[in-house]
């Protein structure tokens, strides 16, 4: 299995970037995705999942209203799509994958990680 994060990068506040998570090695439509990040000094905190069919998604409050997550089944990939972006953002942002049909927020629930991008928001 193969998680490959790509699509970060350095914007200033306010603007936007759209994360990707290009899957492998795995049957991606059984498998809930989320997206994670991790600040510099603090712990790896859950972004955004969504189930194996697109139909239930859920998100952190930090980025509800902000951040869409979806996926493209027919290129196995999620995307983050990250509007109105702040400061507080700045992360190594991972995606990962977790064989469930329930979708869920704890970090040791998913099976699989990607290697993460790196986003910086600019004040």
């Amino acid at each position: 299995v193969q998680l490959q994060a790509s699509g970060g990068g350095l914007v200033q506040a306010g603007r936007s970037l759209r994360l990707s998570c290009a899957a492998s090695g795995m049957p991606f439509s059984m498998y809930v995705m989320g997206w994670f990040r991790q600040a510099p000094g603090k712990e790896r905190e859950f972004v955004a999942a969504t189930s194996w069919n697109g139909g239930s998604t859920r998100y952190a409050d930090s980025v509800k209203g902000r951040f869409t997550i979806s996926r493209e089944y027919a290129k196995n990939t999620v995307y983050l799509q990250m509007n109105s972006l702040k400061p507080e953002d700045t992360a190594v942002y991972y995606c990962a994958a977790d064989r469930d049909t329930v979708v869920v927020s704890h970090r040791n629930e998913y099976d699989y990680w990607g290697q993460g991008t790196q986003v910086t928001v600019s004040s």
